[in-house]
């Protein structure tokens, strides 16, 4: 089993690098999870992934690309609720790459 090192405290992660316990999540996981992916996390990333955490505390559930998209542009308006703008963010796939920063589950559909 993978881990990495955040402060000093091992989090184990699952084969494809997602949290083996997403109580160990903290900003700082992001931010380890992120730069093993070449990735320096911004205030538009942080914006999508608090969206995400808060819309899987509500429905217990991760969302494929197609909600993730329709939901972010309802909140956060039509300028960010398009794949083109979180496929910037999130190159390797907005639903798999910003769940796993935010310390989600593997959305449903994605391979």
């Amino acid at each position: 089993m993978a881990s990495i090192n955040v402060g000093g405290k091992d989090i184990a992660l699952d084969e494809e690098g997602y949290l083996e316990n997403l109580n160990d999540w903290t900003p700082e996981v992001a931010e380890v999870l992120a730069k093993g992916e070449d990735v320096t996390l911004t205030s538009e990333h942080w914006e999508i992934l608090n969206f995400l955490r808060e819309y899987y505390e509500e429905y217990q559930i991760a969302p494929a690309v197609r909600v993730l998209t329709k939901a972010v542009g309802k909140r956060l308006g039509a300028d960010k609720g398009n794949s083109k703008y979180l496929y910037s963010l999130f190159p390797y796939g907005p639903g798999k790459q910003a769940c796993k920063y935010g310390g989600l589950p593997k959305p449903t559909g994605c391979v």
